[in-house]
């Protein structure tokens, strides 16, 4: 049986800091690696992830709704792992103000931009950070399905998200 999990994720900066979490040996996800802030979607929130994001954000950091600046979705991610369709929603934004909760979660550390990809981060967002770096914020949302490419080798195709019938 195929299930779903829905989730979303944000990317936030301060300056040309972002903040990372080096995640718990005890969590089940991705134990000990560096990751964004996020979570999943609780069921009143499948339709509507941002609400989902600022949630995760106010649990995990502390930083109220007002302290969040310019959160916009830039990625929707698409992955199969094992039996599970995985769909998160990636959100960039700056922050007001960089001190922050810690949480059981894990740490948080704000880390330099240019040292961001140096973390053990998972391939998928590791992926997601590189391209991230590469092409900057878009007026669009991309799209990135999880597979292999022509070498066999793990990637991620990233696809603009455009309205065919719009101009």
């Amino acid at each position: 049986m195929i299930r779903a999990r829905m989730m979303a994720t944000a990317m936030l900066f301060n300056g040309n800091d972002l903040l990372m979490m080096k995640r718990s040996l005890t969590r089940t996800l991705n134990p000990g690696m560096w990751a964004a802030v996020g979570g999943h979607l609780e069921p009143e929130e499948i339709n509507d992830p941002r609400t989902a994001c600022l949630r995760e954000i106010f649990e995990e950091t502390g930083l109220q709704p007002h302290e969040i600046l310019d959160l916009q979705l830039q990625y929707i991610l698409i992955r199969l792992n094992q039996n599970e369709i995985r769909q998160q929603f990636i959100y960039t934004a700056h922050t007001a103000r960089r001190d922050v909760l810690q949480t059981d979660e894990g740490v948080l550390h704000w880390i330099p931009r240019e040292q961001v990809l140096q973390r053990d981060i998972p391939f998928i967002f590791h992926t997601l950070l590189a391209h991230y770096f590469t092409n900057g914020p878009a007026p669009h949302i991309w799209v990135g399905s999880a597979g292999y490419d022509s070498s066999k080798q793990p990637a991620v195709l990233w696809t603009p998200l455009v309205d065919p019938l719009m101009n």
